[in-house]
């Protein structure tokens, strides 16, 4: 759907992969996912700096440093958002992966947590990642609370300010700032890297919204890179999928797990309800995957006949 999009991991953590014995069940990746960045959690410098050293032996593209995320385990375990109140410690998390990998170690962080929400924090926080060799900044442009919020309410309640986002990068003009929360679409997205009232952004991130709504992928080539190639309709995309999925279902994935993902592709469209209704039979097995291809056919024939 997108060559060019960077793809970002589920958070592993540098624990998991320290004393785990089997790697490869949180690092495998398809080689269509390039590029692709390993996001990490963790507080341990050591357990980090492995980490790094496994992404980098695995291929990826980036390695990227958690210090966001507000869920409840993650602060038990001294990793995630409550973390943005130890700058001293990230950065020396940051430099350890620097060492021990080639590849770029990337930040992505809120703007504040509790009580730690001034710019001064932010600030402090970025200041010293830099000095410890890290150069790009992902924010999104929400503080959590740690105590009263669940994750899902972190990614909702408190209120978005991309002003803090702007000011970070007027202030650090040689780093790269990438602005995430909120976004609702490509288009919109886009919008804002080309509002020139603003400081010059250096990316966008989008999460729930390309979940939610697959089909939000389409647009990013050529709208982010001017790439203006033949786009796939959504049944190229679903065969070419359950290709994948076979050799997955091969490899032990449940099929469930590897159809859900899929269930967003007709979000908003006529037939999406039907849509849904096909990936559920295939998650439990009533269906061989190829049946989707099908539906997506006749899905994809009534939605132009309707136009």
């Amino acid at each position: 759907m997108s060559k060019r999009a960077f793809l970002y991991t589920e958070m592993v953590t540098a624990i998991a992969l320290a004393r785990g014995r089997a790697p490869e069940r949180y690092l495998n990746f398809h080689d269509s996912e390039h590029p692709v960045a390993l996001q990490l959690g963790g507080s341990d410098p050591k357990e980090l700096s492995h980490a790094a050293k496994l992404a980098h032996r695995w291929g990826y593209d980036e390695v990227n440093f958690n210090v966001g995320c507000p869920s409840s385990r993650v602060t038990s375990g001294r990793f995630g958002a409550c973390l943005m109140a130890e700058p001293q410690l990230v950065a020396e998390c940051v430099k350890a992966m620097c060492d021990a990998s080639p590849l770029p170690v990337t930040l992505k962080t809120r703007i504040g947590i509790d009580e730690y929400d001034n710019p001064e924090i932010l600030d402090e926080l970025v200041d010293n990642a830099a000095m410890a060799g890290c150069k790009t900044y992902i924010i999104h442009a929400r503080k959590a609370w740690l105590k009263g919020l669940s994750p899902k309410e972190n990614r909702e309640i408190p209120p978005l300010d991309y002003s803090r986002v702007w000011a970070l990068k007027q202030r650090y003009p040689y780093l790269e700032i990438v602005l995430n929360g909120g976004l609702s679409s490509a288009r919109e997205a886009h919008g804002i890297l080309q509002d020139n009232s603003k400081p010059q952004l250096d990316g966008v991130m989008l999460g729930r919204a390309v979940y939610h709504s697959s089909e939000t992928l389409l647009a990013v080539d050529e709208l982010f890179y001017e790439d203006k190639k033949e786009k796939l309709n959504r049944p190229e995309i679903v065969d070419s999928y359950v290709d994948y999925g076979r050799v997955e279902m091969q490899n032990g994935t449940e099929a469930h797990h590897i159809f859900r993902h899929l269930t967003g592709l007709f979000r908003g469209q006529m037939g999406a309800r039907h849509w849904r209704q096909g990936i559920s039979r295939v998650g439990q097995g009533d269906e061989c995957p190829s049946a989707l291809v099908k539906l997506a056919e006749e899905l994809e024939r009534d939605i132009s006949l309707a136009a």
